[in-house]
């Protein structure tokens, strides 16, 4: 298998790469059409900026474009499958990083962290006081999702850990378990409302 990868992927990536075949990493970004056509690679090994449109596929001669991303919208599928060409991503591969970092952002402003950072860099703390950046907690707190596929789900455990009440909304009636005695369950509104405390 003769593997084209548009940009190294962190390891062990590529060495599963160069054990399933031949691995060519260009020095500077491809001619992705020249590469495609050139008849020299099986599969390109491409990143979400990497755009396979049908000009870049018209003379392609390949066997697969795998696409280091989640999506897939950067390439042409239906021109792709009628030249025969596979076309790989991962699903599902960032379900709990962005969960994560969902919460990250929740627990981030809830405690007023960025502007923490911010005010210790500037030099302007100079001791503790008893409402000094206080936040607020999230224990307790409602958190809102709208829709309940994989990533809501993985932020309603991540929320529930936290002592959180979810709640969520979703196109399909869910019966997803997000753990043990709980599921989501599903509200519509004709209006939904935000409330934020911007400091």
């Amino acid at each position: 298998m003769r593997f084209s990868v548009t940009t190294p992927l962190p390891e062990p990536g590529m060495t599963l790469l160069r054990e399933a075949g031949t691995v060519v990493v260009p020095e500077r970004p491809p001619d992705l059409a020249a590469v495609c056509a050139s008849g020299e690679y099986d599969v390109v090994v491409a990143q979400l900026t990497d755009v396979f449109d049908a000009d870049v596929l018209a003379g392609a001669r390949l066997r697969g474009i795998s696409n280091y991303a989640v999506g897939y919208d950067n390439i042409d599928v239906a021109a792709a499958t009628r030249r025969g060409i596979r076309v790989c991503n991962t699903p599902s591969v960032l379900t709990d990083a962005t969960a994560d970092v969902a919460m990250l952002l929740i627990l981030a402003n809830a405690r007023r962290c960025v502007e923490a950072d911010a005010f210790v860099r500037a030099g302007r703390f100079t001791g503790w006081e008893p409402s000094l950046l206080l936040g607020g907690d999230v224990s307790g707190a409602s958190l809102g999702l709208a829709g309940f596929a994989r990533i809501a789900r993985a932020v309603a455990r991540r929320a529930l850990a936290f002592g959180m009440t979810v709640r969520c909304t979703s196109r399909r009636p869910s019966t997803s378990r997000v753990s043990s005695g709980w599921t989501g369950t599903n509200w519509s509104s004709g209006r939904i409302s935000c409330r934020c405390t911007c400091r």
